[in-house]
């Protein structure tokens, strides 16, 4: 089931009633005593004193049901104590709580609706051998928009006004809603084979808890993933991961080409953690990856989303819920791949003849190739006498301008010069183009040709480099 749009986040404060500590047990001020220096957040009570009783766990030997403190509802006399929360009419509100009677069997009501015309959903009675847990739900009505939530005392066994009725482990509002956010680092536009990392980071922005946290992310098509790069940059479990499944809360799965990474408190190489929502944890928690960019995304858009698999569990049964982040979308520059090839029609020429060298320049892509240039100057010993081919060679410069070249498609241009005294002469010629090159191990060929006095003479050549092709 995917997560339906969040309507607007409904969550108690201080619901465990873990603020302030007390060492055994206070009666403090509710919130509305702006002015004491020590109060219970969030909760207010209608008793004409305006006090809450907090007890910490253990105290007159009875354990608190969740954390550290619970709270007592009656404390110097009967009264209600509740919040009262912002709505959005039609949302389904989660609520939860633990109950205990003090000195025996104790009964309140659970009261919701608006301010001054709450409803009763339930009653609650237990006795002081263990805390009852309770669950429901609850939709807002039409037009409602101030909701209060309340506990109402309605019996105490002993009769003293100011006993009865423990409560701790309280939660009311809306489900879990799991936002995702994916961004490209850096924002590009890359070229082939450089890095780019992905950063997805998850923030709850509904109520309750997202429990089993699961963040999945397939590897775009055009990048390869980058080994060893799985890390939590922020939130529960911040650091580096290790690659293998099973080995730690992120992996590598090449099987399906993605990433997986279990998020939250209590994460683990198996299970998705607990992510709170973001008024517990604001920046919620961030994890990230790296992919190399392929020869085959030259010139293209690549573009990824993250999915996010985690459970609402506030009802009485698990409900499976799911996030898709924005779309990280990068440039990635063209990219050619040019070649060139450099022959001579002989190895060995008398001064005076004519050396003919064959240059060919080929692209093999993945994109069609701007700017071609081939630097491919004659050396001394040779004079320039004619060229031909594709495009247009300069002999002042050497340089022969291709233009434009499809992918697969080949230019040639044929060299002839005269030489004009013995030795060797090595020739080098380098392409290049506007566009990025991804193996530029080809950019680049030599070949030597051998001339020697009339009629024929290799004594000039003797050192061995008198050969046609060399590299």
């Amino acid at each position: 089931m995917s997560t339906p749009p969040a309507p607007l986040r409904v969550a108690l404060v201080n619901g465990s009633f873990e603020e302030p500590a007390v060492i055994d047990y206070e009666i403090l001020p509710d919130a509305s005593q702006t002015q004491a220096p020590k109060r219970v957040p969030g909760w207010l009570t209608t008793a004409s004193d305006h006090m809450v009783e907090l007890w910490h766990s253990g105290f007159l030997g009875v354990p608190s049901a969740e954390g550290a403190q619970f709270a007592e509802l009656n404390a110097n006399e009967v009264s209600t104590l509740y919040q009262d929360l912002p709505t959005t009419p039609g949302t389904t509100l989660y609520w939860r709580l633990y109950h205990r009677g003090r000195l025996g069997e104790d009964t309140m009501a659970l009261d919701i609706g608006a301010p001054g015309s709450t409803v009763e959903q339930r009653r609650f009675s237990d006795g002081n051998n263990a805390w009852g847990h309770y669950t429901g739900t609850y939709v807002v009505p039409p037009g409602q928009t101030l909701t209060r939530f309340a506990f109402r005392s309605i019996s105490a066994a002993g009769g003293n006004r100011g006993i009865g009725n423990f409560l701790d482990g309280i939660f009311f509002g809306t489900a879990p809603h799991v936002v995702l956010d994916k961004a490209a680092i850096p924002a590009g536009p890359l070229e082939v084979g450089d890095v780019l990392t992905y950063r997805i980071t998850a923030r709850n922005e509904g109520g309750g808890t997202a429990e089993a946290l699961v963040v999945t992310d397939t590897i775009p098509p055009g990048t390869s993933y980058l080994p060893g790069s799985l890390r939590i940059v922020d939130g529960p479990g911040t650091g580096p991961k290790t690659d293998a499944p099973g080995d730690d809360q992120a992996s590598w799965d090449p099987a399906a080409n993605r990433v997986v990474f279990r998020l939250g408190t209590g994460a683990s190489a198996t299970d998705g953690g607990s992510l709170p929502n973001t008024e517990t944890l604001p920046g919620g928690t961030t994890a990230e990856y790296r992919v190399v960019i392929d020869r085959a995304a030259g010139g293209r858009l690549i573009s990824n989303t993250a999915t996010a698999g985690y459970e609402n569990r506030l009802g009485d049964t698990p409900e499976e819920l799911t996030a898709t982040s924005n779309e990280a979308v990068t440039e990635v520059a063209p990219a050619a791949d040019l070649s060139v090839t450099k022959a001579a029609d002989a190895t060995t020429v008398t001064v005076g003849q004519t050396v003919t060298y064959r240059i060919t320049v080929r692209n093999t892509g993945p994109n069609p190739a701007t700017g071609v240039r081939v630097t491919d100057p004659l050396p001394e010993g040779l004079v320039f006498l004619s060229a031909e081919g594709d495009g247009s060679y300069d002999p002042d410069t050497g340089h022969w301008s291709v233009g434009e070249l499809a992918v697969g498609a080949t230019a040639a241009l044929v060299l002839r010069a005269k030489a004009t005294r013995p030795g060797p002469v090595r020739n080098t010629a380098t392409v290049t183009g506007n566009e990025t090159d991804p193996d530029p191990s080809g950019n680049t060929d030599s070949t030597t040709v051998c001339v020697t006095p009339a009629p024929a003479c290799c004594d000039p050549c003797a050192d061995g480099r008198g050969s046609a092709g060399a590299r």
